[in-house]
């Protein structure tokens, strides 16, 4: 296997750190806009299957030279969703398989945007599947933590505990302090009001996908490991596009452990405009709003050293257990920074979300889990992928409700 992975930022450098202790591929590839940064990344892991390269991840033609000049075999896309497409377009080009951690945007529905769906996340990748089925490649679309293990957990339900689901619900919640700093986000924050100011999707068998209000239903989720009550709301992701396709549900949601201050702030980002995408003009250049948000806020990948707490990714699953009696259960993923930065150097955060595309890279290396077309997590056999996530020193947990 010879990977590419476009990105060096927190996830990407974070994914390096993971794949360098592995043997499944002989050339690994970090690609990014700044040289010097993926240069970082290679220097720190010392390591002769790694190298850095420039790229422009804007440029499906960009991505698919870069293929072919180092016979890429895997294509993992580490950069933000506005990417999602070029970079999948140009590992299609070159003949790669393609794996990603979050899909292609979404576009609101034009007159009721908090009702009905528009264009759907990943909804212009699936489009593609027959093209990429025709081909013989695979892209796995959706495999870093959320979405990615807390489909796969999804999965796992459905195939081990439950004769009957009634309702998925993915929650998401820490309780990550960043010394400092009023408010530094822990992920990507571009992608952050993406997902929690788009209106959130959510899927009911008979009625399909619908969308509600953004940051809606608040309720508050106790999560494991000392982490405790955290207020949740509706925010828009991929599990519940995905889920559905594969798992047989009643209902699907996601909501997102955001806590009472940092929903006010994303309230006044959208009250102000600025969550807004589209330049505008600002003396002698135009700018986006978000982009301006995103530059004055640290970058997520530096705060580790500065960062407490705990990190939880998990699915709630109620139904009917293989009895057929009432069974709740929440499945969970907890990683605690001092951990994550002590092992690998990087934050909870990243670590979490990177750790799952690496465990991915390895099923398809060894022909565990293989396919053709667009699939989500869902599609594969979720055992083996749990067994490597414990192999890797991190476990999974259950919790009977």
């Amino acid at each position: 296997m010879r990977v590419l992975v476009v990105g060096a930022g927190g996830v990407g450098s974070a994914a390096a750190g993971i794949a360098c202790r592995r043997d499944f591929f002989t050339r690994y590839v970090v690609a990014d806009y700044e040289l010097a940064r993926a240069n970082r990344v290679v220097d720190s892991v010392a390591d002769d299957r790694f190298v850095a390269a420039r790229i422009d991840a804007s440029d499906a033609g960009a991505v698919a030279e870069l293929c072919r000049a180092h016979g890429i075999t895997h294509v993992l896309n580490a950069v933000d969703p506005r990417f999602v497409l070029p970079v999948f377009e140009g590992a299609h080009a070159a003949g790669a398989d393609y794996l990603d951690m979050a899909m292609s945007l979404s576009h609101p529905h034009p007159d009721e945007p908090y009702r009905k769906t528009g264009v759907k996340l990943g909804d212009d990748q699936f489009a593609a599947a027959a093209a990429w089925a025709a081909a013989g490649r695979l892209a796995l679309v959706g495999i870093g933590v959320e979405p990615g293990l807390s489909d796969i957990f999804a999965k796992y339900a459905a195939e081990h505990l439950f004769a009957r689901i009634d309702e998925v619900g993915v929650r998401d919640g820490g309780n990550l302090e960043v010394e400092g700093y009023e408010f530094a986000p822990s992920f990507s924050v571009w992608t952050t009001i993406e997902e929690c100011l788009n209106p959130p999707v959510i899927y009911e068998r008979g009625r399909g996908w619908f969308t509600t209000e953004p940051l809606s239903e608040p309720e508050m989720f106790d999560f494991p490991g000392g982490i405790g009550p955290v207020e949740c709301v509706h925010v828009e992701h991929e599990e519940v596009l995905l889920i559905p396709r594969w798992v047989d549900a009643g209902r699907v949601t996601f909501k997102y452990g955001l806590g009472r201050e940092f929903i006010e702030v994303l309230r006044t980002l959208h009250k102000l405009g600025l969550d807004r995408t589209e330049p505008v003009q600002v003396g002698n250049a135009r700018v986006s709003p978000r982009d301006v948000v995103a530059a004055v806020l640290p970058d997520p990948a530096t705060l580790g050293d500065k960062m407490t707490g705990k990190t939880c990714a998990g699915t709630l699953v109620r139904g009917l257990g293989k009895d057929f009696k009432p069974r709740e259960v929440y499945l969970y993923h907890l990683v605690d920074n001092e951990w994550s930065m002590r092992e690998y150097g990087s934050q909870a955060v990243v670590w979490q979300t990177a750790v799952n595309p690496v465990i991915a890279l390895e099923l398809l290396a060894a022909g565990t889990w293989h396919g053709t077309g667009v699939l989500g997590p869902e599609a594969f056999d979720p055992q083996p992928f749990l067994d490597k996530l414990i192999e890797y020193g991190s476990p999974w947990e259950m919790r009977e409700q």
